[in-house]
């Protein structure tokens, strides 16, 4: 089966995650604009996703904790 990574498992989700994305390069000053973004460097892209990453799994921990804890 192939399929595209950068799809959204739930679609109804995407414009959170755009959303989302914007906010942690904004955090991270990573130019990132809507568009083209090719002037960027992949450490500045690889960052953003990274941080993303991070993000949704302490999200996700802090949930699962307070789930264990009731």
């Amino acid at each position: 089966m192939s399929r595209s990574s950068n799809r959204p498992e739930v679609p109804e989700a995407k414009a959170a995650l755009d959303r989302f994305k914007y906010e942690v390069a904004s955090e991270l000053g990573v130019p990132l604009k809507e568009g083209y973004n090719g002037d960027l460097t992949s450490y500045q892209n690889g960052s953003v996703g990274g941080y993303m990453v991070k993000k949704m799994i302490e999200e996700q921990e802090k949930q699962m904790a307070n789930e264990s804890n009731s």
